[in-house]
């Protein structure tokens, strides 16, 4: 009987903070925001109109050498889970412990692509067990509605990496004048490190130096594992 009244609360619970999401058809029918570009005869740019700088790139136009690095920086199983990374979790709750009971190091989160995917669906980021609740059936259900590739692709094209840049191919534009597919290696660790970088070099004004994150991930981005055959 105990078990049987713990598991209709559990439902219940799931019921009442799931309430007022997407439901998976909801979300496979999900569009992202661009930006709209007015170009002369000759093919010039005239004018850009948007509230926010987004530049919608398929996943399958995105250059290999760019998903591996932003994999290899955010999520190295990202292929391999089904939204959520337990030992990820369970790694960053034993380094928060650590970090709390000796003062050093850094607190550092262990959200997967598909998670910070699911972030653009909820409306608060207050930091309470109701929105991690909210969180995780918004995963679950994003991992239902999309193929791996397709999340992948939101993630490329919604992530904020700086000087209101929505998604990489408005960051290429921003941070180097390019298109991505004339991006360098390093370019490429460079804009892969950005969602990890502190706040106030994201929002910095010009190009930052290139941080210690990029170089890691320069050095890592070539041996990450790649996507399996899309289904």
């Amino acid at each position: 009987m105990i078990f049987l009244g713990l598991a209709g609360a559990f439902v219940y619970v799931v019921w009442d903070v799931s309430k007022g999401l997407p439901d998976t058809k909801q979300l496979a029918s999900y569009e992202p925001p661009v930006m709209t570009r007015i170009h002369a005869s000759d093919g010039s740019l005239l004018a850009e109109y948007a509230s926010e700088r987004r530049l919608f790139v398929p996943i399958v136009a995105v250059p290999r050498k760019l998903i591996e690095a932003y994999i290899s920086a955010e999520d190295k199983t990202f292929y391999q889970h089904a939204g959520l990374d337990w030992r990820g979790i369970a790694a960053a709750g034993i380094r928060y412990v650590n970090v709390k009971l000796t003062g050093k190091g850094d607190i550092v989160g262990a959200s997967t692509i598909t998670q910070q995917v699911a972030k653009n669906f909820l409306l608060s980021n207050e930091r309470t067990l109701e929105r991690k609740l909210r969180e995780a059936i918004i995963v679950q259900r994003i991992e239902t509605a999309f193929n791996k590739d397709q999340i992948l692709e939101l993630y490329l094209n919604e992530i904020y990496l700086g000087l209101n840049s929505y998604g990489v191919a408005a960051a290429s534009l921003n941070y180097f004048g390019k298109s991505l597919n004339d991006l360098t290696l390093e370019e490429v660790a460079y804009l892969a490190a950005l969602p990890k970088a502190q706040t106030t070099t994201i929002r910095s004004s010009t190009r930052p130096a290139r941080s210690s994150a990029a170089t890691g991930c320069s050095s890592r981005c070539t041996t990450t594992a790649t996507s399996p055959s899309r289904r």
